[in-house]
């Protein structure tokens, strides 16, 4: 188990809503509406008990106090949040227009970033009350809001790495043959949750199903002969691990042990071309490069990675489109895979991330073909 790490402090919230609401002059909007989910969490620590129907809104401008509004039934919780002394709570009751209560906030021709997350419920009562006002989605207008992790947060992404990989050893001693997918998958989850893991992930996909990248945990039962992807993570202390390994069950043929090592080498290059100033597209095309030399170009259907951090997949991605450079601070699920259809499929990936030199990995299980039982 790992040390509790100290929590994010009311300075570091403010910290972080002086800087959103400053990137939102060079995106051209008039500020931020933030509603529940992962961008309120990470930018004032407030998470709802429970999302309704009821308005709860934090506003970001350049140049003014954060405000949040919130039922009023809800207000003694809002202002509990750890980040709740940096910006200033008002409420709406029962009863009364929550929309008509939000328009005191706007600009009636401001233009805003608004959450993924947002309703569109409160989207639309929003431009019903302020029809001049514009909106667009936050990860299209600032997709790099949360990329940037401070050294608390990579310090948590770390442990959820450790963690993720004292599991992955962990389930190495169980029974394979014989057993299902989503039985393998239930150990593998035990094994993340004791290890101080929460809203754990898992998928086994052995046989024919791990040549599908999509593949759920099923019922089929694994016998000799099988390669088995598991890929599983979850969350400490807010921050996810996402992870990915490929086994063996049994002595595997020298088919899948050339295409095993070709993912792995596929996989670390991605990894050692981690650095500041390289592209997201120069990395996916690092590792696509090695693949495709080694024959393997057209089964390579999976992105090489994206970002990860409060939640298990965040920008910016690792894909021949996505032209962002790295910066430290920035943190990743990179991993490599091959998927040969009808047949079998390996797939490997780790947590990394950007620092001031390199890419630092977050995981550090066994890469190696591993045989199990």
């Amino acid at each position: 188990m790992n040390d509790t790490p100290a929590p994010f402090t009311e300075q570091d919230y403010a910290a972080r809503m002086t800087r959103a609401a400053r990137d939102t002059t060079e995106a051209g909007l008039a500020g931020l509406l933030i509603t529940p989910g992962p961008d309120l969490t990470w930018l004032c620590g407030y998470r709802p008990t429970a999302t309704t129907e009821r308005l709860t809104l934090l506003v970001l401008s350049p140049g003014s106090e954060p405000r949040l509004l919130v039922p009023s039934l809800e207000r003694p919780d809002a202002e509990a949040a750890p980040g709740a002394n940096a910006l200033r709570v008002s409420d709406w009751r029962d009863g009364q227009d929550p929309y008509a209560a939000a328009t005191g906030l706007l600009l009636p021709n401001g233009r805003y970033g608004v959450s993924d997350t947002t309703w569109a419920l409160h989207l639309l009562g929003l431009q019903e009350a302020l029809p001049l006002t514009a909106y667009r989605p936050l990860t299209v207008v600032l997709p790099l809001l949360r990329a940037v992790k401070d050294a608390h947060e990579v310090a948590r992404l770390t442990a959820a790495g450790a963690a993720a990989d004292a599991a992955y050893e962990e389930i190495l001693a169980a029974r394979f043959t014989g057993r299902g997918e989503s039985d393998v998958a239930a150990d593998l989850a035990h094994a993340l949750h004791e290890q101080g893991l929460s809203e754990v992930f898992t998928t086994v996909a052995s046989g024919r199903n791990s040549a599908n990248p999509h593949h759920r945990s099923g019922d089929r039962t694994l016998k000799k002969g099988d390669m088995v992807i598991l890929a599983f993570g979850g969350r400490m202390d807010g921050y996810y691990s996402h992870t990915a390994r490929t086994l063996h069950v049994g002595e595997p043929t020298e088919e899948q042990r050339t295409v095993h090592d070709t993912v792995r080498t596929a996989q670390q290059a991605a990894v050692e071309a981690t650095a500041p100033g390289m592209t997201c597209q120069e990395i996916d095309r690092r590792a696509r490069r090695l693949l495709r030399d080694a024959g393997y170009g057209e089964y390579a259907t999976e992105p090489t990675g994206h970002g990860v951090g409060i939640t298990p997949h965040e920008p910016p991605h690792l894909t021949e489109t996505d032209e962002t450079v790295l910066v430290p601070g920035m943190c990743f699920s990179i991993g490599a895979g091959v998927y040969l259809p009808g047949r079998f499929g390996v797939r490997i990936a780790d947590g990394v991330t950007c620092t001031e030199d390199d890419g630092r990995w977050l995981n550090s299980a066994e890469h190696g073909m591993t045989i199990v039982e």
